[in-house]
């Protein structure tokens, strides 16, 4: 079998994983073995977190909705009962954002939720 030299290919390989360790402290951004073991983790943990930050922000809305709702008197819970008993189809992120820049629509719309519960009961 022939001799391979990667001389080249292996210089370009290096460079392009140090360049993307840039800005680590200490060996995880000067030698290549080191920067590539970053780079994996790095690279792991950005794949975990863009899956956390929908959890995230899912809890953050639910604070938001939860305190506009106690501001009109009804809880979290009592609020998406009645809405879904009423058929009104509003997502957590446009409630949290009516809850946070619109309180008088935030406020219709726990009284529609208020009126389906009254009709339930």
């Amino acid at each position: 079998m022939t001799r391979v030299k990667r001389g080249p290919v292996a210089r370009a390989r290096h460079k392009k994983v140090i360049a993307s360790t840039k800005g680590q402290r200490g060996t995880k951004s000067k030698l290549f073995r080191r920067a590539n073991e970053a780079r994996l983790k790095s690279l792991s943990y950005a794949t975990r977190d863009r899956r956390n930050r929908k959890r995230d922000m899912r809890r953050l809305w639910i604070v938001r909705i939860n305190a506009g709702a106690r501001q009109n008197g009804m809880s979290y819970s009592r609020l998406i009962n009645g809405l879904r008993l009423a058929g009104v189809d509003v997502n957590r992120k446009m409630l949290a954002d009516m809850a946070v820049r619109d309180a008088a629509g935030f406020a219709a719309i726990v009284d529609v939720a208020r009126q389906a519960q009254a009709l339930e009961a």
